[in-house]
């Protein structure tokens, strides 16, 4: 966005904020989905993040290099004041049907239920992050916003943003790491019960279990 753009949506010009929605609001449509997990919450939150951006207009400051930080900073506070955003985006998780089994799984199969399993099992973690945190991440490894341009959308020093992604990074390790103990995760095929051959008692084995 350049200079006289910037003046112009300050001064209240209708066009100038078409072509900063028509810029950004796909962007910010995908932020927002990344930290609820809810695509009617994403629209919902793009909706009121440019209504906010066109309330605070005069806010923007006409010096800075770039547009953008202030809008994923508007994001972020309307993120912020949905109380429900992380509850919403487990729920939505969980609510994702189990793939269903095969007889016969190839490698190639099994390689590709592990990496969906695995990605379920990330976004659950990143819902669980402390909120500071899990801003961060959200704008700095997802919406590839740098340390700089994620500092002045959360109004923290960059030495703050640094030292919060480290340590994002670092729990959400661990925390996806527990979310692939847990069982009945997406993804993870169910226990199938059936009768074992020469046995009158009846055994539970695993589809894991069937095709090793």
């Amino acid at each position: 966005m350049n200079v006289s753009l910037r003046s112009r949506l300050r001064a209240g010009d209708p066009e100038a904020f078409r072509e900063l929605f028509q810029e950004l609001a796909q962007a910010v449509h995908r932020h927002a989905m990344r930290a609820t997990g809810d695509w009617s919450a994403a629209e919902e939150v793009v909706s009121l993040t440019f209504l906010e951006v066109w309330r605070l207009r005069e806010k923007l400051d006409a010096n800075d290099d770039s547009v953008h930080p202030w809008v994923y900073g508007v994001a972020t506070n309307v993120l912020r004041n949905r109380g429900r955003a992380a509850r919403r985006h487990r729920s939505a998780m969980y609510r994702m049907p189990a793939l269903e089994t095969a007889p016969d799984f190839s490698d190639e199969v099994a390689e590709r239920l592990d990496a969906d399993r695995r990605l379920d099992a990330v976004k659950a973690a990143v819902a669980r992050l402390r909120k500071n945190d899990r801003e961060v991440f959200l704008l700095c490894v997802w919406s590839d916003l740098s340390y700089a341009e994620a500092a002045q959308a959360l109004g923290i020093a960059v030495g703050t943003v640094r030292s919060r992604l480290a340590r994002a990074r670092k729990r959400l390790h661990e925390l996806t790491e527990e979310e692939l103990k847990k069982p009945g995760r997406p993804g993870e095929p169910p226990a199938v019960r059936e009768q074992i051959r020469g046995d009158r008692a009846p055994a539970v084995r695993s589809t894991q279990e069937t095709v090793q």
